[in-house]
């Protein structure tokens, strides 16, 4: 398949994409005030067309694989008789360089909802922290908590409005309102799904394996953070791009708790395996 070369010319001159948009404009004293908090710009990614620069380079052909984003990380949830449990570790990747090892990859929506983060990790951060404000607006005009369903629709549209422009995220938002638990998981697509458990990234078919074999509705709330955090300590041991420690959140009728703040997946390796007899070296 043929393609036309890309033109590069307008990289001579790079600066012109990075102009706020008042910097043209004659400063009267009201505006000099809004000035004060505008940044003086905003940079883009300086090419013609940013929200097609992915797709036009990848059929250019001039960089191949730079844009086959090599993430991974594994999160999970589900609900059970006390509540949701949600699990994730805490490892940043791209393929085989490992970013960092303490990424908080459960972001707090509000007091009564959380929400997950997998995939690129400024994609997922920078919109559910935006869902937040959304929230928030929501709660002071209605005078009331939104909803679980209604936040996820919320995130689901804007990943709507953005398919085809390359966001990566694969996300859960979890909570409980007038209805009581519901969890979602939405992505990148705009799809949204509820269930009962969702497990999300690379790791999650690991993940899957243990969270299965163990889950049932009527499990306490001990037996499910120790679920949560096997199922997320099998996902790190043979999915090397998940790691770091372990984070383990209930949410219950009076809002959420931090139940297992960091566990070192290390240490539960060797604990795991002692409870089998065995030394952790084998």
């Amino acid at each position: 398949m043929a393609c036309a070369a890309m033109d590069m010319s307008f990289l001579a001159d790079p600066s012109r994409f990075a102009k706020s948009h008042w910097e043209d404009e004659d400063c009267n004293d009201e505006l000099a005030e809004m000035l004060e908090c505008e940044p003086n710009g905003f940079s883009l990614a300086p090419v013609m067309n940013p929200s097609t620069f992915c797709q036009d380079l990848k059929k250019s052909g001039d960089a191949p694989g730079l844009t086959d984003f090599k993430k991974g990380t594994t999160t999970l949830g589900f609900v059970f008789q006390g509540g949701i449990i949600i699990a994730v570790d805490s490892r940043a990747s791209m393929g085989s360089y490992i970013g960092s090892q303490t990424v908080r990859k459960v972001i707090v929506i509000n007091e009564f909802l959380l929400g997950t983060m997998a995939g690129g990790a400024a994609d997922c951060s920078f919109w559910e922290r935006h869902l937040t404000r959304l929230c928030r607006m929501h709660e002071l005009r209605e005078k009331e908590r939104i909803s679980v369903a209604a936040a996820s629709k919320l995130l689901a549209n804007i990943f709507f409005s953005y398919r085809g422009r390359g966001l990566s995220c694969g996300t859960m938002v979890a909570g409980w309102d007038k209805t009581g638990p519901n969890l979602y998981m939405v992505d990148d697509q705009g799809d949204r799904y509820k269930g009962q458990r969702f497990s999300v990234g690379s790791g999650s078919t690991y993940a899957y394996g243990v969270m299965d074999s163990g889950y049932r509705h009527d499990l306490t709330l001990e037996e499910a953070v120790e679920l949560g955090r096997r199922s997320i300590y099998h996902a790190t041991h043979r999915d090397g791009a998940s790691g770091g420690v372990v984070r383990v959140y209930h949410v219950h009728e009076k809002g959420w708790t931090n139940i297992v703040e960091g566990q070192d997946v290390n240490e539960l390796h060797y604990q795991y395996a002692k409870e089998k007899g065995l030394t952790g070296t084998e």
